[in-house]
């Protein structure tokens, strides 16, 4: 069973993309990101032909989360980040999809840090971080997916030194990340690739994907009852090359049966 994430940094705009990707990777489960999509403007009907049943959360201009299923039904279990009533992004949508329950998440950016919004991301942390706890604490087999807009280490990202400040590595955000893995997450591609240099994301500017001048804040978490079936773990790194592209590939891993 193959799962992917992808930020596809506006659904609409970058349809063709996403489409081409999706016949040529063939994915059972996708996570998208950031759709910039109100909920009535989503391509269902194009994810339809492609062979994909859909759910999604979304909003007009940014934020927006969907899962696809590839000839699977999607039993929607959550919509929204539990835990504060008055967060109106659409940053989180959970189903149960195969015997799995698949969290997809946009995890807030922050910058400027500090600031409000680097402690709107913070606090959204902590709101994840106790869902993250509820979901090991039901002992299924639960994926955690999306854009976690985190570098965890050094070896995730080039040139650490000019990113001390940003809101996606200060020492903060990182414990943040640290201590929800701690919980019992397995990074799913640290697990198979603990040494590599591994990105899924090249900006726009500087010709970043020319030069590999990226960032890996795109994440697979693994609860226990998951992790012994992971057999495979990869970033479609060319599809960042295409024309038109998002500055995010997709990211996938593959699960042996149970």
């Amino acid at each position: 069973m193959k799962i992917a994430t992808y930020n596809v940094n506006g659904v609409n705009g970058r349809l063709p993309v996403l489409l081409r990707w999706l016949n040529e990777s063939a994915p059972d489960v996708v996570c998208l990101q950031e759709l910039k999509a109100p909920q009535e403007k989503f391509p269902e009907q194009a994810i339809i032909d492609a062979g994909y049943n859909a759910i999604w959360h979304g909003q007009k201009s940014w934020n927006g989360v969907a899962i696809l299923a590839k000839g699977i039904d999607i039993n929607e279990t959550t919509r929204g980040l539990p835990g504060d009533p008055e967060d109106t992004h659409s940053r989180y949508i959970e189903a149960e999809v195969n015997g799995l329950t698949v969290g997809c998440l946009y995890l807030p950016n922050g910058n400027p840090a500090p600031g409000p919004k680097f402690d709107y991301k913070l606090k959204w942390f902590e709101r994840f971080t106790l869902h993250a706890a509820g979901l090991l604490a039901s002992k299924k087999p639960v994926i955690l997916t999306g854009d976690y807009n985190v570098m965890p280490t050094e070896l995730d990202v080039y040139k650490p030194e000019r990113w001390v400040e940003d809101a996606l590595f200060r020492p903060e955000t990182r414990a943040a990340f640290k201590q929800l893995v701690d919980q019992g997450w397995t990074d799913a591609l640290r697990k198979l690739y603990p040494d590599e240099v591994i990105y899924t994301f090249w900006d726009y500017f500087r010709n970043a994907y020319g030069r590999n001048a990226g960032l890996r804040i795109d994440h697979f978490l693994l609860s226990p009852q998951i992790e012994g079936r992971l057999a495979a773990a990869g970033v479609d790194k060319q599809v960042r090359g295409w024309e038109k592209t998002s500055d995010h590939a997709p990211v996938w891993i593959e699960l042996k049966d149970k």
